[in-house]
This record gives C-alpha cells, sequence and structure tokens, in this order.
C-alpha cells in the first residue's frame, strides 16, 4: 500500500505542477482550451490573477514532492497528509465558488492519495 500511497501523491504533485504551468505560463494560450467557459476577453486582463494561483499550485506540488523524500516514515505521512489537505480543501473550495468539475479533477485524486496513505501506516 505505501507504493501506491506514494504513486497517488506524486500524480497529485504532477496534476499541481501542470496547474502551475497552465495558469502561470500558458493563461492566454492553452488556458483558453481547457476553461472553455471562461470569457475569452477576460484571460489577458486576468493574467496575473492566474499566475498568482498557479504559484500556490506550485507550492502544494512542492510540498507533496518534499513528502515523498522525506525518510522517516511518520514524518512522511504527516507531510503528505498536510499536503493533501490542502489540496482537498482548495478543491471543495473550487468547486463551490467556481466549477463543480474542479471537485473531480483536483480533490477526488488528493482523497484517492489521502486514504492510500493513511492505510499505509499499517
Amino acid at each position: 500500500m505505501k507504493v501506491a500511497a506514494q504513486i497517488f501523491v506524486g500524480l497529485v504533485a504532477v496534476e499541481h505542477l501542470y496547474i502551475l504551468w497552465l495558469e502561470m505560463f500558458a493563461w492566454t494560450t492553452r488556458g483558453r482550451k481547457t476553461f472553455r467557459s471562461f470569457p475569452p476577453e477576460l484571460f489577458e486582463p486576468t493574467k496575473s490573477l492566474a499566475a498568482n494561483q498557479g504559484l500556490y499550485n506550485g507550492f502544494l506540488a512542492a510540498g507533496l514532492v518534499w513528502s515523498l523524500l522525506i525518510q522517516d516514515p511518520i514524518w512522511q505521512v504527516y507531510v503528505a497528509c498536510f499536503f493533501l489537505g490542502c489540496v482537498i480543501v482548495a478543491g471543495v473550495f473550487g468547486s463551490l465558488t467556481a466549477q463543480r468539475s474542479i471537485f473531480f479533477i483536483q480533490a477526488v485524486p488528493a482523497l484517492i492519495a489521502l486514504a492510500c496513505t493513511l492505510l499505509s501506516r499499517g
């Protein structure tokens, strides 16, 4: 179960690195194709806001990657649980305030990773 937990934590980290890239560097190009319901004329004026959001997603990814590098198994679980909890809260909040699909795209993978992480404690 520990390997499955680490794979899921890694996948959530990669997802947030992708979100970082999308929001910080590709907001006005790829972002238009990804966020089709967002008014096209608002991509350029909201570029700096999206970059700020992307930076926060990068912090989440960094914390998850850090958890995979920690040697102490207890602290590895603590750090992974903290950052997965942050992702879950962000996903739930985003689904309530922006778009319902955010829950399934962001929170559900983190919930699966959290469940695997907690079950891996043995």
